[in-house]
């Protein structure tokens, strides 16, 4: 892949995230009751009210991210934007939870901020921590940050003391699991915690770090020849199809973030399992042989997965698989990271956006074909890639774009996870 190459593909994820930022703020705002449509059609008529809390949260993070870190999104129209988020979050996304003293938020709301639907998991309080710690760093508001890493401190006590504040009974045959989805995602908050804290925020939640990095690496099974999505709180494997399921794009998610968590710590080891076993493995096993693209699940043992959507081909795997591959990339410079990145690129570029009416197509049949033309929904939201932090052209021959690391993000932000 010639820097010539590499040069082309920084400028149309360029003009990509350009048009994406476009269609979202034209069509997504409620400019009476605050907050972001979500359900977006692909011509951008909104075609459902209610609005989904990941996905609020996601686009406050991606206004703020894009006004602090882009000169050319630094402009009162993002940043306003992402306060009115920001306001319609904090004042309805919060509902009491189960427990005494404890706050869940809410996974749907109406469109005036009505609670419809709460989900007996931590994500939807993972976007609002990760939207409020932006939103901080952009208005200097101190309060936003404290109460972040109070949601935090509350996610840690679900997930490594007491899970009964989630809402979810304890019936007798549900074994215990670990789901790679929760130390993947609590990695992420660490991550977007500590950017740019000083020591004192470091030392607090490093210890949580490693125990995140640890719990992602039991996930390597069978001798080092597979990550599964499911084993148990010890590291085993489980028996049926919840034991045996793989879902490459999580892999490849999980992957970047080792990959950032080892440069941050300078762990070599971690990044060389990172990349053999969370960005290669995956992708060699993910990829559909016959149409291309990356299966979203697999059974490991080859059975059909349960799932009836595991042969499509969904835009975050891809946009997954991107980020980790050209981190992997710019760490180690094996050119066959290079070719792989290429091949993912290529099929990314030619079967998901939609040069008619902007933004990305999302769900894709296994031969390519377009599935559900909507643009928004309750998982899908704003598809941005952000791969454009520097100026300077000539950094295409170091990492395809003026991304490094970590800085480098293509924010589906799944964790559909």
């Amino acid at each position: 892949m010639s820097v010539v190459k590499l040069e082309e593909c920084r400028e149309r994820l360029r003009t990509e995230l350009d048009n994406v930022v476009d269609f979202w703020l034209k069509y997504s705002h409620d400019n009476v009751h605050g907050g972001f449509f979500t359900c977006i059609g692909k011509d951008g008529k909104v075609y459902d009210e209610l609005k989904y809390v990941w996905l609020q949260g996601r686009q406050v993070w991606m206004y703020c991210r894009l006004y602090r870190t882009m000169d050319r999104f630094h402009k009162p129209e993002i940043l306003e934007a992402a306060k009115a988020g920001g306001a319609f979050l904090r004042k309805f996304a919060r509902v009491p939870g189960t427990s005494s003293g404890q706050w869940k938020c809410a996974f749907c709301l109406t469109r005036d901020g009505k609670a419809v639907k709460i989900q007996r998991t931590i994500f939807s309080e993972c976007f609002y921590i990760m939207a409020m710690d932006e939103l901080s760093r952009v208005t200097g508001d101190e309060d936003m940050q404290l109460e972040a890493e109070e949601m935090m401190k509350q996610l840690i006590y679900w997930v490594q003391k007491d899970s009964s504040g989630l809402g979810r009974p304890q019936l007798p045959g549900d074994i215990p699991i670990n789901s790679m989805a929760v130390p993947m995602m609590l990695l992420c908050l660490v991550q977007q915690l500590v950017e740019g804290r000083g020591q004192e925020v470091v030392q607090k939640y490093r210890e949580l770090g490693n125990w995140c990095v640890q719990q992602i690496l039991q996930h390597i099974q069978r001798n080092g020849t597979a990550i599964l999505e499911n084993v148990s709180p010890e590291g085993s494997e489980l028996p049926g199809c919840l034991g045996r399921l793989q879902n490459p794009g999580h892999a490849l998610e999980a992957g970047w973030f080792l990959l950032q968590f080892s440069a941050e710590s300078g762990d070599e080891e971690l990044q060389r399992t990172a990349i053999d076993k969370f960005v290669e493995l995956p992708y060699q096993y993910g990829w559909d042989k016959e149409h291309g693209g990356l299966f979203y699940f697999l059974d490991v043992d080859g059975h059909c997965p349960t799932q009836l959507e595991w042969s499509m081909k969904l835009w975050w795997p891809h946009c997954e698989a991107l980020i980790a591959i050209l981190m992997a990339y710019s760490q180690t410079k094996r050119p066959e990271l290079l070719e792989r990145f290429s091949q993912v690129y290529e099929y990314t570029f030619s079967h998901f956006p939609d040069a008619k009416s902007g933004e990305w197509f999302g769900y894709l049949t296994q031969e390519g074909r377009v599935a559900l033309d909507l643009k928004g929904g309750p998982f899908k939201g704003k598809n941005i890639i952000e791969l454009d932090n520097c100026q300077d052209a000539r950094a295409a021959e170091k990492i395809l774009s003026p991304a490094q690391g970590p800085q480098m993000s293509i924010f589906n932000y799944q964790l559909d996870n």
